[in-house]
């Protein structure tokens, strides 16, 4: 018996990998991008109190209703977009299971998805599961988009574009003038626009400007977004779509048969928060933020590394071509069990791996003192 075509190009998750690799040698772990510090105390009570309120049993399939009212008005107060709770928004298990029902709800098999790489590692395979095929644009940290290296991506077959503000691992912040050329480009091509936002609040410069909110794109974009990165809560998996009521109730079916719905007392929980929580709390993340970047920054400069501060998200994708002539693959296995730090080898977020075979990923969403650690562990790295 053989396994679904669709599956034999995938490989487990490089990331969980270096987590599990990390673990077993004891090293800082800078690989897999989840916080290790506590969520919001009003976030973890609000949950809690759900709990013993005994709100354990299904949410609405797509979301419990505080939640999504929660959400609407974060969306009218900071961006001005006006989403109907009941027939536009959809809470999912995460933004990961929010990409991969929006793509198995609007791509059909032999048409075309254009994803920028690097990119984050589930892209290609989810438009994979939908018998499409990735189109890989580059959008290298530091750079501008080629818009015109981008519209030669576009094709008839072309469905929709994953654009993913602020990126992860580039660290990029689309500026307004390159998310006005996507959106010509999917008006063009009668494109989806689709929108992985889910760092959103955490940049450094520029501003988050949602695709939708740009002039005829309310009706083309699907806006994805969650709870894990902005409240440092990766394991509670709740995710969240905005998009058009006719694509969300596609979507909804979608989601129904995944996963029925995400965690109950959860997303009670969540729904406190955000209506407890004004933009001080918003501020102060970024902020924090700022001061991780700058501390990860200038320990990588120091140990050797090449690498160019990013825009938003919380990692750094870093060329150590300076201190090692192994490829990727190899030097993070090395820097985790030698250097006691574990990171990504840049070759997974490469269509072609040669392309990542000199960076690596660090991802900086750990408290000041575990990084000040990681800085000393990278200072003292022998020479390989």
């Amino acid at each position: 018996m053989t396994t679904a075509r669709r599956t034999h190009t995938f490989t487990e998750s490089v990331i969980r990998g270096m987590t599990r690799l990390a673990t077993e040698h004891q090293a800082i772990n800078l690989a897999q991008g989840f916080p290790n510090f506590p969520a919001p105390d009003v976030l973890k009570e609000g949950a809690a109190a759900a709990i013993r309120a005994d709100i354990n049993q299904y949410a609405i399939t797509w979301g419990a209703k505080r939640l999504r009212d929660a959400l609407v008005q974060k969306y009218q107060e900071w961006y001005g977009m006006a989403v109907n709770p009941e027939t536009e928004l959809t809470v999912t298990c995460g933004a990961t299971e929010a990409m991969a029902a929006t793509l198995l709800a609007i791509v059909d098999p032999g048409e075309e998805v254009i994803v920028f790489e690097p990119f984050y590692e589930n892209y290609g395979p989810d438009a994979i599961l939908c018998d499409a095929k990735p189109v890989f644009v580059p959008l290298m940290p530091g750079q501008p988009l080629d818009l015109d290296q981008l519209a030669k991506a576009f094709s008839k077959r072309t469905r929709a574009i994953i654009v993913n503000t602020p990126g992860n691992p580039s660290g990029r912040v689309l500026t307004r003038q390159e998310l006005e050329g996507i959106a010509r480009l999917c008006q063009a091509h009668d494109a989806w626009a689709v929108t992985d936002e889910i760092y959103e609040h955490i940049r450094y410069e520029g501003e988050h400007i949602p695709m939708a909110t740009l002039p005829g794109m309310r009706e083309r974009t699907i806006t994805i977004s969650g709870a894990s990165k902005t409240f440092s809560i990766t394991g509670w998996r709740i995710g969240t779509i905005v998009a058009p009521a006719e694509v969300t109730d596609a979507i909804r079916k979608v989601h129904d048969f995944l996963t029925v719905g995400a965690p109950a007392p959860l997303q009670e929980g969540l729904a406190t928060a955000m209506q407890a929580l004004g933009r001080d709390y918003y501020a102060g993340l970024a902020g924090e933020y700022r001061e991780r970047r700058d501390v990860m920054m200038a320990a990588l400069t120091g140990a050797g590394f090449k690498c160019v501060a990013p825009e938003g998200a919380y990692y750094i994708l870093a060329d150590f071509s300076a201190l090692s002539d192994l490829p990727s693959p190899e030097f993070a296995k090395w820097l985790t069990i030698v250097g006691g730090v574990a990171t990504v080898p840049g070759t997974s977020f490469f269509s072609r791996p040669a392309d990542g075979t000199h960076v690596t990923r660090f991802a900086f969403c750990k408290t000041l003192d575990l990084l000040n650690e990681a800085a000393c562990r990278l200072r003292g790295l022998p020479s390989r």
